[in-house]
């Protein structure tokens, strides 16, 4: 796979990932139309997180089985429709149920490491993967930082008819780049789609790490979303008295982790995924816990969130690396499990995130991020002295 392709499924990545974020920037917006409280408007990034679990859970395992060209396309045509739904709702409950078919069919980010990692040698996967991951990130930026100036400006449903119209693009990009099945090695069972979701459960029960990894990554994405559901909420406040496009330029700090990120990825591959995710655990707890007595000027806040901006990634690719070099045939299956377990946490975080912040301000949304953070540094210590041995230079 040439570098030109890589960055190729890099963007595709970045416009599909987008479609999760657009709400952040632009939720005081979205909750003052449908006139919901700020707990119950939580329910639309909760509930998109947590169909996502459920979506990769039953349909990224097919990864494993079918054609993944034919896979994304599928998956990218359905989050079309539910963009279109969520641009048209005039109801709140039609508006969190397209945001909710659009995280279940949020699939393709999912696919394609996955689908990277078995064309290019072992001693590229941290590069490759951190690529990809740069690629999700650009999407965030572009989520984050779009949709907040254009929802200023243009009002929210434009994201969404926006959303939709890339989306479309991708999926003729796709088509473009993406190869047919590779033939199945003759010893390899064809497997039904009951059995092959089943398949899952041993191959846990033989790499139980991924167990740990899946729950640290988790809790690490529950820190950004935490911070970001009640940053969509305090700077649009009376206390602090900005617009959602302030959210939006806040967000283009993120622009960052595109140079990092590689650069970050590189070293984990030389000093060992584990020992790597532990160091990147420390650095995100010091910078959580600077957002409590820092969260009263916007000026003071980039500290904190410059510091989480440049570890969350970081800690996601050396997770990732963890299993990412395991028997092709089991790749997508274990990526099913990590992520799973990913958005599971980010769908309880973000819905805690509006809660915190309902019950205690921004301090309630720096005192969750801290438990959350926390929670990194304990298992990537875990993780580290348990299994760090394993990793060739940790």
């Amino acid at each position: 796979m040439t570098e030109r392709t890589l960055l190729l499924f890099a963007l595709a990545s970045a416009v599909v990932t987008a479609n999760a974020y657009y709400i952040h920037p632009i939720i005081a917006l979205v909750a003052d139309y449908f006139e919901v409280s700020h707990a119950m408007i939580g329910m639309v990034p909760a509930f998109n997180q947590l169909a996502l679990a459920i979506g990769i859970f039953l349909l990224l395992p097919l990864g494993d089985r079918f054609s993944n060209r034919k896979l994304c396309l599928i998956f990218v045509f359905a989050q079309v429709g539910a963009l279109v739904m969520m641009a048209m709702a005039q109801g709140f409950a039609l508006f969190v149920v397209g945001s909710t078919l659009l995280g279940f069919f949020t699939i393709a980010p999912y696919i394609l490491p996955a689908y990277v990692s078995k064309r290019i040698p072992v001693n590229r996967l941290g590069h490759a993967t951190a690529i990809l991951t740069a690629g999700i990130i650009f999407g965030v930026l572009v989520a984050r930082a779009g949709a907040g100036i254009v929802g200023e400006f243009l009002g929210w449903r434009a994201v969404y008819v926006i959303a939709a119209g890339l989306m479309a693009i991708v999926s003729v990009l796709l088509l473009m780049i993406m190869e047919g099945p590779q033939a199945p090695r003759p010893d390899t069972p064809k497997q039904s789609y009951l059995s092959l979701i089943l398949s899952i459960f041993p191959i846990i029960r033989q790499h139980p790490e991924i167990l740990l990894s899946g729950s640290l990554q988790g809790m690490s994405f529950g820190v950004f979303l935490s911070v970001w559901m009640g940053l969509g909420l305090h700077l649009t406040s009376p206390e602090m008295g900005y617009g959602v496009d302030v959210v939006g330029y806040l967000a283009l700090l993120t622009i960052l982790n595109l140079a990092i990120t590689p650069v970050l990825g590189r070293w984990a591959d030389r000093v060992g995924a584990r020992k790597a995710r532990f160091l990147l655990s420390i650095l995100q707890f010091a910078g959580v816990c600077l957002l409590g007595f820092l969260g009263h000027s916007l000026w003071l806040l980039i500290i904190p969130i410059l510091i989480m901006n440049m570890s969350g990634p970081a800690i996601d690719v050396a997770g990732r690396m963890t299993f990412l070099s395991e028997a092709p045939e089991i790749r997508t299956r274990l990526m099913t499990v990590f992520i799973v377990l990913m958005f599971t946490g980010a769908g309880i975080a973000s819905w805690a995130g509006t809660a915190a912040y309902d019950f205690g301000g921004w301090m309630g949304n720096a005192v969750l991020a801290l438990g959350f953070s926390l929670g990194v540094l304990i298992l990537s210590f875990i993780g580290w002295r348990m299994r760090g041995a394993k990793d060739l230079r940790s």
